[in-house]
């Protein structure tokens, strides 16, 4: 048997890995807490679960438009210009099969062979992937933990040549949680300047889970938006990951480069899905607050419970829900040469399923998603605990 070239050479993501191996732990009987996928443990909004009924017994079960309905278009370029400041036409919408779609869309519109796209590290797993999946090398710009995890802008800078058509990053980002502040963005935006076929993704799915302060939309910058590919969804902030709806705003001219790309993929997303992400996308972003109060104490709740493990290190991350340890005290080179180990493990010892951090292009961390309860969320960081002091005494 033999697959081709190109998918032999990406890996599969290192999250739904963990996530498939808890599961099949689970079906032996195995007790297992899982804390590898990004997914909200609460409930979708009232008003998304009614607009889902009213779309069934509605006319919405024919093919939809391949870029998404009008209605739901317009919503999408109304919620940009009230949440982020951005003025697109309902024709620089993009509706995908869930942000990850999305992003190959833009991927595959603006990359290929000899192209090169610069990615912040640490980053989602699925960037460096996509873009060789299109023929491009991905060019990774490392950070650490004393950085916040975020990479300085003139390394960002000195990775950038002739060669790169993308950088791609999210803020607040998967996997460490961190926010770039106004004035790092700002910098940013000095050096596309410099490259006139320079393009920037802007992963935006986590703009509502910020803890400090406001978020800021990269596109809003001076000049940004005609460079700028923002990506977001209904996934985190409203809690219907099943739902599986994405979408972009983007230059017109690259909007359809992405709707030509979907047309031969998914075409339209699903049209009930479409129906309840014009009632959130329409909905009042103050009525998440709720969601990012129960985000913002889990967060110091597994902090907390870090700083207690001896060796593990931590930052206090100011978005999404997720945290990256430095966990390299643990780390002996013998029993457990790597953080693939150590969370394998940490599964395997305590049942406890955590992502290794080398897939996001930071060896040595894991990440932690506190999506989850806090009574979960106790319990696990326990097991963890324990589980690593058994490894320090041999």
């Amino acid at each position: 048997m033999r697959i081709s070239p190109t998918v032999a050479a990406i890996a599969e993501p290192a999250t739904l890995l963990m996530a498939r191996r808890s599961r099949e732990l689970r079906a032996q009987g195995r007790d297992i807490i899982d804390l590898s996928l990004g997914e909200p443990d609460h409930d979708p909004p009232a008003f998304a679960l009614e607009a889902a009924h009213e779309a069934l017994r509605g006319p919405w079960h024919k093919y939809p438009p391949v870029n998404g309905y009008l209605d739901l278009r317009q919503a999408i370029a109304a919620k940009f210009e009230r949440d982020n400041g951005l003025s697109y036409t309902a024709d620089q919408i993009v509706v995908s099969t869930g942000a990850k779609q999305a992003l190959i869309n833009v991927v595959m519109s603006l990359v290929g062979p000899g192209d090169e796209v610069v990615i912040p590290a640490p980053y989602w797993v699925s960037y460096s992937e996509q873009v060789r999946l299109c023929g491009g090398t991905p060019v990774i710009v490392h950070s650490s933990l004393e950085e916040e995890w975020k990479a300085p802008i003139a390394r960002i800078a000195a990775a950038v040549n002739e060669r790169t058509r993308l950088i791609m990053f999210s803020s607040p980002c998967n996997p460490s949680g961190s926010v770039l502040t106004q004035q790092e963005l700002e910098e940013l935006a000095e050096v596309v300047r410099r490259y006139p076929d320079l393009y920037v993704m802007a992963d935006e799915i986590y703009e509502h889970i910020v803890f400090e302060g406001e978020h800021r939309s990269f596109a809003a910058l001076p000049g940004m938006a005609e460079r700028t590919i923002t990506v977001n969804g209904l996934s985190k902030a409203f809690a219907l990951t099943g739902w599986r709806l994405g979408y972009i705003g983007a230059p017109l001219w690259i909007a359809q480069a992405a709707t030509k790309v979907q047309g031969q993929f998914t075409s339209g997303t699903n049209s009930i899905a479409q129906r309840v992400a014009k009632a959130c996308v329409e909905a009042d972003p103050a009525l998440l607050a709720p969601m990012r109060t129960d985000f913002k104490r889990r967060r110091d709740l597994v902090v907390d419970a870090l700083k207690r493990i001896d060796g593990w290190r931590c930052n206090v991350p100011q978005g999404a829900f997720y945290l990256m340890p430095d966990v390299r005290s643990s780390i002996d080179g013998r029993t457990i040469k790597g953080s693939v180990d150590l969370s394998l493990y940490l599964l395997d010892t305590v049942g406890v399923s955590l992502v290794e951090g080398a897939s996001f292009g930071a060896e040595g961390t894991l990440r932690i998603s506190y999506a989850t309860s806090d009574e979960k969320l106790t319990e696990a960081m326990a097991r963890v605990a324990r589980g690593i002091a058994q490894l320090k005494a041999g």
